[in-house]
């Protein structure tokens, strides 16, 4: 039986397209959104398992609900953990984000937990989601070549390394946490702060200059533009609860006679 194993996301960032592919997170951790998110046209979801209480289990299940709409999915670890890495890959994803990588040595190590022997240390199960129970006879083989490897750095320090981050054989793109960054900055919950923001476009410039794909969230459409004219070629736009809880409270304001409830500053990303 032949089975399509193709990474979608990976092609994505390699077509020539009207705009680079924009996404959104997920916070709600359940299948339902998770499916309604993916029929509004985001090319890429981000399913969070560090923010938000996913475990593998319950992972499976939201991948199953991505897998009946035309998104993507990427999974963002808990952590930068080997077993993890293993268990989440199984379990079927394609596309793995890591957080907090601050030096190539950790970049390495991630990129060693999801690739098979010999390129890296992936336990070997011929029969789980990921290989269509064992229907896709090629998976082994192939694993390799489509599995993505997304490092996301979150400080000054990281980003700073970022071009020998990249240079790590199978990191596959890098992606910016601009919350954390400012935090670590010293300004946190600003991300639209000046010093912030130049070091997210120094971040840009250096991935474009070693052609590596860099990715970033934006909290709105305005931030999100300001990104992609940075130089990012992926970008998640807030997240699905930060979505529904803001066009809830525009539309109670409207009908109390309210100001629509905006932050005086772009606080969070999602």
């Amino acid at each position: 039986m032949t089975i399509d194993l193709t990474n979608r996301f990976r092609r994505m960032l390699t077509e020539d397209r009207p705009m680079p592919p924009l996404g959104t997170w997920l916070m709600s951790a359940a299948p339902g959104p998770t499916e309604a998110i993916g029929h509004c046209g985001f090319d890429f979801v981000v399913v969070d398992m560090e923010h938000v209480p996913v475990e593998v289990g319950q992972l499976s299940d939201i991948l199953r609900a991505v897998g009946c709409t035309p998104t993507e999915p990427l999974v963002r670890l808990p952590w930068n953990d080997k077993v993890t890495i293993k268990k989440v890959l199984d379990a079927g994803a394609q596309t793995l984000m890591v957080p907090f990588v601050e030096t190539a040595e950790e970049a390495a190590a991630a990129v060693s937990a999801a690739k098979y022997p010999p390129v890296g240390i992936r336990g070997v199960a011929a029969v789980h989601r990921a290989s269509r129970y064992g229907s896709a006879t090629d998976y082994l083989k192939r694993a390799n070549d489509e599995v993505m490897v997304i490092v996301q750095l979150e400080t000054p320090e990281a980003v700073s390394r970022l071009r020998e981050i990249a240079a790590v054989p199978g990191v596959d793109a890098i992606f910016v946490g601009p919350g954390d960054l400012s935090a670590a900055m010293g300004h946190l919950g600003d991300i639209g702060h000046a010093d912030v923001q130049a070091l997210l476009e120094r971040a840009a410039s250096d991935a474009r200059a070693v052609g590596t794909p860099i990715g970033i969230v934006g909290p709105n459409p305005a931030m999100v533009r300001r990104f992609l004219d940075y130089g990012y070629d992926f970008s998640a736009m807030a997240s699905d609860i930060a979505m529904m809880t803001g066009r809830a409270r525009d539309w109670l304001g409207e009908l109390r006679g309210e100001a629509a409830s905006q932050p005086a500053k772009v606080t969070s990303a999602y």
